[in-house]
């Protein structure tokens, strides 16, 4: 799942409403905390997922050490039962993809600032396009086989509950659903990862030749909904165009 609303997407939204160059965030990435939205967010996930029958709420989480994760994470952690949790793990390999000198600018920001950059990135593509001291969508995806390898490793047949962000969500998929460049690209273009949306596997042993995981759930905000939660799905910063 992707964390709840944070003070970055607002802060993001309104410097483009403003056709600002730079986000207006004091903060460092890893410490932009939820906004009051999405704290509620969280606050309802926790109580749907607590209201679930023991055997299908998780047993293990897995969380981005940034503050916006961590704390989704913990609102929902303060639902369950704590002492029925076999792991609660922060991970610094689900966290957000690194921006490098981007960081904090707008789509015009990138363009002025950076405009043989912004060149690059359109002739590239976003998912093989690395910012200078940033990273690729190729270089997350790196990261999280390691992360697969330690789930596969550890928690083997357990709940697992992942917190992290859009492009954390997007990279998992592309690596559960066994997709290339244009299918996740073409998901990441039709919409953005709402904020504590669920996408979520089950092991079908009669899938494939050995067995496989298959989505269930895609992008799930019905927790939301049926609290009376508002519904937020907007790109963490900075906002480049998407190709």
């Amino acid at each position: 799942m992707r964390h709840g609303q944070s003070a970055g997407n607002v802060a993001r939204d309104a410097a483009t409403a403003a056709n600002q160059l730079l986000i207006d965030i004091a903060e460092r990435d890893v410490d932009v905390p939820l906004s009051a939205l999405g704290l509620r967010q969280a606050e309802a996930l926790g109580h749907w997922l607590a209201a679930l029958p023991p055997a299908q709420q998780p047993n293990v989480l897995l969380y981005s050490p940034y503050l916006r994760a961590r704390a989704t994470a913990q609102a929902v952690l303060h639902c369950l039962q704590p002492e029925t949790m076999l792991a609660v793990v922060a991970d610094e390999r689900l966290r957000e993809k690194e921006f490098g000198i981007t960081d904090r600018l707008t789509s015009r920001g990138i363009a002025e600032k950076y405009p043989e950059l912004a060149a690059q990135r359109q002739h590239v593509g976003k998912f093989y396009f690395r910012p200078p001291g940033g990273e690729s969508w190729c270089d997350v995806i790196l990261r999280l086989r390691s992360v697969l390898d330690t789930i596969t490793r550890e928690y083997r047949r357990e709940r697992v509950l992942i917190v992290g962000h859009q492009v954390i969500v997007n990279c998992f998929r592309y690596l559960f659903e066994r997709l290339d460049e244009d299918a996740i690209l073409a998901i990441d273009r039709a919409a953005d990862v709402p904020n504590c949306g669920i996408t979520s596997y089950q092991f079908d042993p009669g899938a494939g030749q050995r067995g496989k995981l298959v989505r269930e759930l895609e992008n799930f905000v019905a927790p939301l909904r049926d609290s009376g939660t508002p519904i937020t799905a907007k790109p963490d910063i900075p906002a480049a165009p998407k190709p």
